[in-house]
């Protein structure tokens, strides 16, 4: 079956860095554009970025714009977010998506979820 699986999360300090990962297995990869959303709790899952099938086209949320960077090797089925000058406010759980249509930012138009992985950015 379909699995995407997050890791790299963690406790950053305010303008500290974090690079997450994800995995992906039983869909084919290459097919799908990808990305990336972030919840905290009592709140919406929000776009945070995504990229196309091939990597050549990459969208942002404004509140990233400049300091988040996506990427993806088809080769190891695994889509990146780098993530710099952290603020409190990117504090959440980051989830990896799938998705067949380009550019989505609504959680509703991506298929395949991962489990997430907690990014705290500490004041």
């Amino acid at each position: 079956q379909v699995q995407l699986v997050e890791s790299g999360g963690g406790l950053v300090q305010t303008g500290g860095s974090l690079r997450l990962s994800c995995a992906a297995s039983g869909l084919p990869f290459s097919r799908y554009n990808m990305g990336w959303f972030r919840q905290v709790p009592g709140k919406e899952r929000e776009f945070v970025a995504a990229i196309n099938w091939n990597g050549a086209s990459t969208y942002y949320a404004d509140s990233v714009k400049g300091r988040y960077t996506i990427s993806r090797d088809n080769a190891k089925n695994m889509v990146y977010l780098q993530m710099i000058s952290l603020k409190p406010e990117d504090t959440g759980v980051y989830y990896c998506a799938a998705s067949l249509l380009w550019v989505v930012t609504t959680s509703r138009e991506y298929a395949h979820w991962g489990q997430g992985t907690q990014v705290t950015v500490s004041s």
